[in-house]
């Protein structure tokens, strides 16, 4: 399984983004998959989760309410449309992908994933 994100960039605060995290593999739609983020010289925080189904999202505290996550199964990809940035939302955003996952389930650690992508960088100016 390979992940490609991408979407990421300089904003405002107040500004929005949209990151895409684009899945090689036949069985996309079967991978529960997630976001996390990195700072500089902080550990890898879970932004949000999404069940394969689809059905089931999850939200740190820190984004909920300003974050969304979606998926299209059709193009193997997942979003992060993110609103209402503020400065301490600057990082580098990952997408995470777990390959055996249960429907309806949500993943937020990152020793839970089993893929990676390389991440792209999100700086919010204030």
């Amino acid at each position: 399984v390979q992940l490609q994100a991408s979407g990421g960039g300089l904003v405002q605060a107040g500004g929005s983004l949209r990151l895409s995290c684009a899945a090689s593999g036949r069985t996309f739609s079967s991978y529960a998959m997630g976001w996390f983020r990195q700072a500089p010289g902080k550990e890898r925080e879970f932004v949000t989760a999404m069940s394969w189904s689809g059905s089931i999202t999850y939200y740190g505290d820190s984004v909920k309410g300003r974050f969304t996550i979606s998926r299209d199964n059709a193009k193997n990809t997942i979003y992060l449309q993110m609103n209402s940035l503020k400065p301490e939302d600057t990082a580098v955003y990952y997408c995470g992908a777990r390959v055996r996952a249960s429907r309806d389930s949500v993943y937020s650690r990152a020793d839970d994933m089993n893929y990676w992508g390389k991440g792209t960088q999100v700086t919010v100016s204030s």
